[in-house]
């Protein structure tokens, strides 16, 4: 079957937007109907029908940024930027890449710039273990079989109000690695010490390019696994979570199907199941390509 998820993942009309470039690199996405605002500043982006771009004569990081900068308060005011979370997110097309500027996180779906984040698993397993999953493609539970801490979005998040997610999940500003991004997070919306936060194991990278209300979310998800003690429960300290829920893999497994995560949660949660063989692969067909980038990227 094609999970939705998978398939939102990827839901995305190149030949509806423009591509967004400083230089003659392309770092983003504008949708057409976004681009003739921009046309109020002529004197920061050239506009084409194959693109806009910078103007050249921003030619450092902080001309850049500044330029860009009063482009985005402009377009919060006027309501076409939501949800400001006075962040810093950095325009670069590789986590590793040097920063070509510097903008609010809001920003990043606007221009539909490449972002980053972290999406933890959250597994409890326990000692008399339990029988692996088989039979239909999510399962049963059988007695002692491992679990997963679920997150539930505050019904005032910017983004994806109310839905699940999983225990641990947030993007990574300018300035943090993905390890220290991990322990943030996870002390954060889930009251994780560092001690266990550091014990989290890499997955896989999960790569979104979908369309979505306010622009376009280009992102890398990366993926880990945290074993949680059996005692532990998760406890929110900054807001963001309404509450935690510890569920069996078949119950996780039909929130999906449902659509009742988030998109970025469902692949990671399937990533997780997939690589511990707890869900069989004909469960997530189509998966395999959202683990490295789409080709018009």
């Amino acid at each position: 079957m094609t999970l939705p998820c998978i398939t939102a993942a990827r839901r995305f009309d190149a030949n509806a937007h423009r591509p967004f470039l400083i230089g003659a690199e392309q770092v983003g996405w504008i949708r057409e109907r976004d681009v003739p605002l921009l046309a109020r500043w002529p004197d920061v982006f050239e506009m084409a029908n194959d693109g806009v771009t910078l103007c050249a004569t921003f030619d450092t990081v902080d001309l850049r940024s500044a330029a860009l900068a009063s482009v985005i308060g402009a377009l919060a005011a006027d309501g076409r930027i939501p949800g400001w979370r006075n962040e810093t997110y950095a325009i670069r097309n590789a986590f590793d890449a040097p920063p070509l500027a510097y903008i609010e996180r809001a920003a990043s779906r606007f221009f539909g710039t490449m972002t980053y984040a972290v999406h933890l698993n959250g597994v409890v397993e326990y000692a008399d273990g339990g029988a692996p999953f088989g039979g239909a493609p999510f399962g049963g539970a059988p007695r002692g079989a491992p679990q997963l801490w679920i997150a539930r979005r505050s019904d005032t998040k910017a983004t994806d109000p109310g839905m699940l997610d999983n225990v641990v999940a947030g993007g990574i500003g300018w300035g943090f690695g993905i390890a220290e991004t991990i322990v943030k997070e996870c002390w954060e919306e889930a009251g994780i010490p560092a001690q266990i936060a550091a014990s989290a194991v890499a997955g896989r990278t999960a790569h979104v390019l979908q369309s979505l209300p306010e622009g376009t979310q280009a992102e890398q998800i990366f993926i880990y696994d945290l074993a949680l003690p059996a005692d532990f429960a998760p406890r929110n300290q900054d807001g963001e979570v309404g509450e935690h829920r510890l569920a069996r893999i078949d119950e996780v497994a039909r929130w999906i199907e449902e659509g009742a995560l988030t998109v970025d949660a469902s692949l990671a949660t399937l990533d997780c199941l997939l690589r511990r063989r707890w869900i069989d692969e004909d469960a997530c067909e189509g998966i395999d390509a959202l683990f490295a980038p789409p080709a018009l990227a």
